[in-house]
Order: C-alpha cells, then structure tokens, then sequence
C-alpha cells in the first residue's frame, strides 16, 4: 500500500488508480504470485478469509501488521499453498488482491493433478 499512496503523493493526484504488491526477501525456492480477482458480485473480505482458512490444502496467512504473510522459505517442504496479504483493490469494483505461494518443488501441475482428482473423487463429483 505504501507504493499506492506514495504514487498518489509524488504526483500530487489522489485520482491515479495503482494496484501493486511489493515483496523483498531472497528467494532459494518456491513460487509466488500477486493475483487480482474481479467478483461478479459484491464480496465481504471476513467471509474469504474464512472460506480460505477452511479450504483444505491452503494456509491462510493474513496478518500483516504482525508481519504475518506468506514466504516462500516458509512453504519450503510442504504441499499446501500459502496464502495472504489479502485486501480489496482500490482500483476496481469488486475485485481482490492476494499474494499466495508455495514449494514450486513439491506444489506444481502433478501434485495439484492428485490433489484435484482426490478432491473430485471424495465429493463423489467423479467415479
């Protein structure tokens, strides 16, 4: 948020809409992604991060000011995707920033394969 307001305080206009998500830790392994997610509908932030910290496979990690999001050193090892950092964006209605990441060694396309082919299987959506 600093890089939004800071914009809007060099240029003198409160009016220049910017999205941005500034992370700065060495990375040894791992992925990370700022997503921005556009709802059809209105949405209410308490009932996201409740429905993301009950989702099976995803840490939720949300608590910036105890300095409490993800990192990648801390998904090194571990299957589940990390997520935090989650806030509305200033810049379009009813949309969602996030910062999620995860062990790119041990989360990619074939665990995610299995995972999403147990999940079909258990909700009985797939035989």
């Amino acid at each position: 948020m600093k890089m939004v307001k800071e914009t809007n305080k060099i240029m003198g206009d409160e009016n220049i809409k910017v999205t941005a998500t500034a992370i700065r830790i060495p990375v040894m392994g791992g992925h990370s992604e700022s997503v921005n997610i556009e709802f059809e509908n209105e949405f209410d932030l308490i009932e996201v991060r409740n429905i993301l910290s009950k989702t099976e496979g995803v840490v939720l990690q949300d608590d910036p000011a105890n300095q409490i999001y993800p990192m990648p050193m801390n998904s090194h090892g571990k299957d589940e995707g990390f997520v935090g950092r989650i806030r509305r964006d200033e810049t379009q209605a009813k949309s969602l920033n996030l910062w999620i990441v995860a062990d790119n060694l041990r989360k990619g396309a074939a665990t995610n394969a299995v995972q999403i082919a147990d999940y079909l299987l258990k909700k009985g959506l797939v035989k």
